[in-house]
């Protein structure tokens, strides 16, 4: 960094020690009223989000409209709870692990995982949190796409890596992601996001399709890992660990293009059923369903 982008990066760290002095509560206010500001300053993500939920969850306009207006409120939320991810773990008492057998099970893994994830929750305390699952020289990983600016992605990045997780850019992932799984690390992936054509397969999500990253699917393929689905999703003035049980793709039949597949519809439809069960929390201002398999 050249010494605008440390100044930009000590400016950065000293209004988040400011903002984090407000604390949990004081921040979830601070993400909500943001979330409302935001619901009025961007009418074209307004409608967008709007648009989503009507056709795919089949609601009237102003149960759709209202489903939005909260999801702007948790999606801000989220960005705040960066600010906090070095106060929040695996021992915090705002944590309640919804299915304790499953967690065990994760826990006692020795094989290589990929973790997946979505837009859902308050998704950066989970990405900061999946570091403490398992104890060094074991690989934790998260793949988040990189900032431009440098000032901007160290902070993130410190922020992020704050309980012991790595992260790597998504642009420059697979060698990296498979040294971490060949060591059977704990590799994260966000899921939900809209894949460029030349890297999605176009499978059912919410009803209409949509074009899935297949990279973690072809990693998890290639390196026999099992597929987790995780979720860290808000329940009052606390948060729930929620997980699915897990594909083992070492079981999987076929040609790699088919197990390929067969993984990234496992992932597809967890984060469906997660989506569905939360919806406010989800990131519906996203354009998910922007192009089709026909272009």
């Amino acid at each position: 960094m050249n010494l605008r982008h440390r100044i930009q990066l000590a400016l950065l760290s000293g209004c988040a020690s400011l903002f984090s002095l407000l604390g949990f509560g004081g921040l979830s206010r601070l993400g909500s009223g943001f979330g409302r500001l935001m619901w009025h300053a961007l009418p074209a993500r307004r409608k967008l989000a709007t648009d989503n939920i009507i056709r795919h969850l089949n609601l009237p306009e102003n149960e759709a409209r209202a489903l939005a207006r909260a999801s702007f409120r948790h999606n801000a939320r989220s960005f705040a709870e960066i600010l906090l991810t070095d106060r929040f773990g695996m021992d915090s008492p705002r944590l309640r692990i919804a299915e304790p057998e499953l967690f065990r099970k994760l826990a006692a893994c020795e094989r290589p995982i990929v973790a997946a994830t979505a837009h859902l929750g308050a998704w950066e305390l989970l990405a900061s949190m999946l570091g403490e699952l398992y104890e060094e020289p074991r690989p934790r990983v998260v793949v988040v796409r990189r900032y431009p600016n440098p000032a901007v992605q160290a902070f993130i990045s410190s922020r992020r890596e704050a309980r012991g997780a790595s992260m790597a850019g998504h642009r420059t992932v697979a060698a990296a992601v498979l040294r971490a799984l060949r060591k059977h690390g704990i590799v994260a992936f966000l899921v939900d996001h809209n894949a460029p054509r030349s890297e999605a397969l176009f499978l059912p999500f919410m009803g209409e399709e949509a074009a899935v990253n297949m990279g973690p699917a072809l990693l998890a393929v290639r390196a026999e890992a099992l597929i987790w689905p995780v979720f860290l999703l808000r329940e009052g003035d606390g948060y729930v660990f929620h997980l699915q049980t897990p594909l083992d793709t070492a079981g999987l039949a076929g040609s790699r293009e088919e197990r390929v597949a067969a993984a990234a519809t496992f992932y597809t439809r967890a984060v469906e059923k997660a989506v569905r069960r939360t919806p406010e929390q989800w990131f519906w201002m996203h354009n998910r369903w922007k192009q089709h398999s026909r272009p």
